[in-house]
């Protein structure tokens, strides 16, 4: 055995020339007192690094938890808000001393009776005149997928036209926007 620096390195002669057969660094066993000593992890230490890791989960899963549920509730809330404008328009919105703005409730009138009325014009309501800036004007919202009908929590909006509100009652507590 030949010991240079940091490195032990068995040697074996064969006609005349040293040739490491085996690099003791890379061993994951060695040598202590004549005895044979396997280096790696026991089984406590195994056990206590899982009981870390599941407190650690424990702790941390609620924690997102309530972040995923404050993130629909704040996405709801900003999609009601896109209704509220849509239904009865956005008093800020104004050019010319005239609102832009005016929903379908200042086109129309009067409230839909349902959300859809906001997409896809109804029988009983007439079309936009320019002359008089009355009638249907829409649609007054983006309908992708019919994504505007329900809340973050894939639960339908409860629209109540004669109270003028919205409700979502997908997550823990309702939300009510008026308009």
């Amino acid at each position: 055995m030949v010991k240079s620096g940091l490195t032990q390195t068995l040697l074996v002669k064969t006609s005349g020339n040293d040739i490491p057969a085996v690099d003791t660094n890379n061993l994951e066993r060695t040598r202590q007192g004549g005895k044979l000593v396997q280096a790696g992890f026991t089984l406590v230490e195994l056990v206590m690094i899982i009981v870390v890791l599941g407190i650690l989960a424990v702790v941390a899963i609620p924690r997102f938890g309530d972040i995923t549920e404050s993130s629909k509730v704040s996405a709801t809330k900003k999609e009601m808000q896109s209704l509220k404008v849509a239904i009865a328009g956005s008093a800020d919105a104004i050019a010319g001393g005239r609102y832009v703005d005016r929903g379908f409730e200042g086109d129309v009138g009067f409230v839909p009776s349902l959300l859809q009325d906001l997409v896809v014009k109804p029988d009983s309501v007439s079309v936009y005149d320019k002359l008089t800036g009355l009638g249907w004007n829409g649609p007054y919202i983006d309908s992708t997928d019919n994504n505007y009908l329900k809340d973050s929590w894939d639960v339908s909006y409860v629209y109540q036209p004669s109270n003028r509100r919205i409700i979502s009652v997908g997550g823990s507590d309702s939300i009510i926007i008026g308009f």
